[in-house]
C-alpha cells in the first residue's frame, strides 16, 4: 500500500518503512521553534526534572514573538527567562528585538525550514512551514519541554485528507479566500487530526507566501498538519536562503486518502468569516456592509511583503475612513524592512495607518489593537472565536488584506475588487 508525504516523512523520522494512520510512533525532531509564551513554562518542567541541558542546540530556533516590544512586566519576565535560557544552552539561532519576527514566518524566511523535515513549536499555527514539504505540527508546553530534552516526540500518525485545487485564481482572489472557503465547507472540525494535503494547478500560480497562508490556516480546520509537495516555487524558494541539503517525499499513487475535496479556484469570490468561527465564511458580496471601528493587517498569516504590497497598491492615494483605526503589522523585521525600502509604510502612514513593528500582537488579544466591548474589528489573522482580539462582547472577521485594505477605505466590509483596477 503507498503512503502519503506525511506518512512517509514520519516513517523516515522513526526508523520505519511504513507507517499507517492510528499507529504510534516516536520521531526524531530536526528543529524545534520557541517563543516567549509557551518556551518558558517548558523550561521550568525540565529544571524540576533536574534537565538542565538541551538535546542539540543547533536544532532549536529561538525569537520572542508574541508581546514585542513587552507589554507589561510579565510579558518582560517571559522575554527576559527566554534570553537567559538561549545564552545558558547556547543556542545560536536567536532572533531578538529589532531582529525578530512571529516564529512561522522568521523560520522559513531565514532558511531553517527545508523539505522533509520534522518540526515542532509550541504554537499550533506551526502548521504554517507544511507549505515546504514538512511535517510540521504545533504541540503543548508539556510536549515541547519533551523535544527540547530529547529531540524526539510520538506522534500518532494522522490520516490526511486530499485537496485538490484547480484553476485560476480570479480576479481580486487571494490564497485567504481560498483557505477560508474551504474552512466553511468542512467545518472547524471537519480535519480534526489529520494532515491537509494540498497539490492541484491552482498551486502553479501561487507563491511561497500565498501558499503559507493555506498551511496556516489547517489548525482552524482542526487539522495536525497542513502540507504541499515540493516543486520548482518551493525550492527556489528554500535554495535562495540556504545551501543545505534535503530530502523531498511525494505521496505515491495509490496512497490512501480519508476525504477527497476538488475545488474550482477560478468560481470563487473574496470570502469573509463571520463572528465568532472561521468556518463562518461568505461570499462577501453576500454579506451586509457592517462598520468597522478597527482593520487589522498582519499576522503569522496575512503578514509578508506580498500581503503589504497588495494591501498598500488598494490603499495608495486613499485615507482610512473616519473612525476606522487601521494598524498594519508586518510579520519581521526584514518584512519591515523591505516595506519601508519599498514606500510601502509610507503609503500606509500617508492613508492615516498605523505600522507596528512585527509582533503577534492583537491576533491573541495580547496588544497592539485590543478591541474594546462592542467594537467590530476585520482582521487578516486566523481566528475570530468570542473573545480572541479582545473584550467578549466584540466581533472579529476574517479577511484577505485586499478585502482588509478596501474595507479600511469605506469603514465598512467592502469588496476589494471595487478599488482595484
Amino acid at each position: 500500500m503507498g503512503m502519503t508525504i506525511t506518512e512517509k516523512i514520519l516513517a523516515a523520522h522513526c526508523g520505519r518503512e511504513q507507517v499507517v494512520p492510528g499507529e504510534i510512533v516516536n520521531a526524531k525532531l530536526d528543529l524545534i521553534v520557541c517563543h516567549d509564551v509557551t518556551t518558558p513554562p517548558a523550561v521550568q518542567m525540565l529544571r524540576k526534572l533536574g534537565i538542565n541541558k538541551v538535546f542539540d542546540p543547533t536544532k532549536i530556533l529561538v525569537t520572542p514573538d508574541h508581546f514585542v516590544p513587552n507589554k507589561d512586566i510579565k510579558s518582560a519576565e517571559l522575554a527576559k527567562q527566554l534570553r537567559a535560557w538561549r545564552i545558558e544552552q547556547g543556542i545560536e539561532r536567536y532572533y531578538e528585538i529589532g531582529n525578530h519576527g512571529i516564529c512561522h514566518a522568521i523560520a522559513p524566511e531565514q532558511g531553517h525550514v527545508l523539505p522533509g523535515m520534522t518540526i515542532v513549536c509550541g504554537d499550533s499555527h506551526t502548521t504554517t512551514m507544511g507549505a515546504l514539504g514538512c511535517f510540521s505540527s504545533g504541540v503543548g508546553s508539556t510536549d515541547l519541554a519533551a523535544a527540547l530534552a530529547t529531540g524526539e516526540l510520538w506522534f500518532k500518525v494522522p490520516e490526511s485528507m486530499l485537496f485538490e485545487l484547480n484553476g485560476p485564481l480570479p480576479f481580486g482572489v487571494y490564497s485567504k479566500d481560498i483557505i477560508l472557503y474551504i474552512i466553511s465547507k468542512i467545518g472547524v472540525d471537519g480535519a480534526c487530526y489529520k494532515a491537509m494535503e494540498y497539490r492541484g494547478s491552482t498551486l502553479e500560480s501561487l507563491t511561497m507566501e500565498s501558499r503559507f497562508t493555506i498551511t496556516n490556516m489547517a489548525i482552524e480546520a482542526g487539522g495536525k498538519s497542513g502540507i504541499m509537495p515540493v516543486d520548482d516555487i518551493s525550492e527556489t524558494y528554500v535554495k535562495e536562503r540556504t545551501s543545505e541539503p534535503y530530502t523531498c517525499y511525494y505521496s505515491d499513487e495509490d496512497a490512501v486518502y480519508s476525504d477527497n475535496f476538488t475545488i474550482d479556484v477560478a468560481s470563487l469570490e473574496p470570502v469573509v468569516a463571520l463572528p465568532s468561527l472561521p468556518s463562518n465564511g461568505r461570499f462577501v458580496g453576500e454579506i451586509e456592509r457592517v462598520k468597522m471601528d478597527q482593520v487589522y493587517i498582519g499576522s503569522c498569516t496575512n503578514g509578508r511583503i506580498e500581503d503589504l504590497r497588495i494591501a498598500a497598491q488598494i490603499i495608495k492615494g486613499h485615507k482610512v475612513a473616519e473612525g476606522t483605526r487601521t494598524i498594519v503589522v508586518p510579520a519581521t523585521t526584514e518584512v519591515w524592512k523591505t516595506a519601508m525600502r519599498e514606500g510601502l509604510l509610507e503609503v500606509f502612514a500617508d492613508a492615516g495607518c498605523v505600522v507596528s513593528t512585527a509582533t503577534c500582537g492583537a491576533c491573541l488579544g495580547g496588544f497592539m489593537g485590543v478591541l474594546g466591548a462592542d467594537e467590530t474589528c476585520l482582521s487578516t489573522t486566523n481566528r475570530n472565536f468570542t473573545g480572541r482580539m479582545g473584550d467578549p462582547r466584540s466581533k472579529v472577521y476574517l479577511a484577505s488584506p485586499a478585502t482588509a485594505a478596501a474595507t479600511a477605505i469605506t469603514g465598512t466590509i467592502t469588496d476589494p475588487r471595487e478599488f482595484m483596477k
